[in-house]
């Protein structure tokens, strides 16, 4: 059975604000089709000023919603005090998303049954933006409207992909997940560089920020491989083949991205319950 497209926002801190702003600014829900449950007075408060309804607990929410989607957006060392005030809502139909890192689809079928439709979500911090990666896994309770309306809610963060097998998820996570740390290090690997070659501090912060954010996008919108980009602004034996002759040299920036990304996957394994 189908989840209507009502929405339980169940936590409302950073990544869960972020959703509901992308909602409602891109009118893929409207405010009265939202409820958000959040006990801290502050963020249930800027909640509110958006025009949903805004609960302190779950207790709160009208008697009659039924077969809603509920999005889990609190952390994950929440779950095991926050799931039991769900299950009168999973017994009635309710379609369980969660946003928490490192719990697994199993963990929400041991709470509310097995037979409940379970979809997990890896958003990253861009998601904050509009720039986020969304990658949707989805046990077989999940039908096709409800996975379309999944895409659809988590399109407004940024693009979305689906993958079929939730072990996928660890390097996921290792990837899109962790991997916008490894790209502000860079910003800042870059400023570092920029100031210890003679720019001064301010103008070193711009160069590394904008360069990383314009490359990005370049290699997002202009549809090219990004080696053959790479290739593009490489002149024989110019300055940036002397750059890259020493991140590349021994193919050691891949290496070293390769060593890192198998670093965060198996602590994800190890972390998932």
């Amino acid at each position: 059975m189908s989840a209507n497209n009502r929405v339980v926002l169940v936590g409302c801190g950073n990544m869960g604000f972020a959703m509901l702003q992308g909602w409602l600014a891109s009118e893929t829900l409207e405010a009265g089709d939202v409820f958000v449950v959040e006990p801290n007075d502050d963020l249930r408060k800027r909640a509110a000023d958006l025009g949903v309804s805004a609960l302190a607990e779950a207790g709160e929410l009208p008697g009659d919603l039924d077969r809603p989607m509920v999005i889990m957006a609190v952390k994950p060392q929440m779950m095991d005090a926050v799931l039991p005030a769900y299950r009168d809502l999973a017994a009635r139909g309710a379609t369980i998303v969660s946003v928490a890192a490192g719990t697994l689809i199993g963990r929400f079928e041991r709470e509310f049954g097995a037979a409940t439709p379970v979809i997990r979500v890896m958003p990253n911090t861009p998601a904050a933006v509009g720039a986020g990666m969304m990658v949707i896994c989805a046990n077989d309770h999940v039908d096709a409207a409800t996975m379309d309306f999944t895409k659809k809610l988590m399109a407004a963060s940024g693009e979305v992909a689906v993958i079929d097998d939730e072990s996928q998820m660890d390097a996921v996570t290792a990837v899109s997940g962790s991997g916008p740390a490894y790209l502000f290090h860079m910003i800042e690997a870059l400023t570092d560089a920029a100031k210890a070659a003679g720019l001064p501090d301010d103008i070193a912060g711009q160069l590394a920020g904008q360069t990383i954010y314009g490359a990005a996008v370049y290699a997002r919108k202009s549809g090219t491989a990004p080696g053959t980009l790479r290739e593009q602004v490489t002149s024989p034996n110019g300055t940036t083949a002397a750059a890259l002759s020493v991140l590349m040299g021994d193919g050691r920036l891949t290496k070293l991205v390769t060593e890192a990304v198998e670093a965060a996957r198996a602590r994800s394994v190890e972390l998932a319950k």
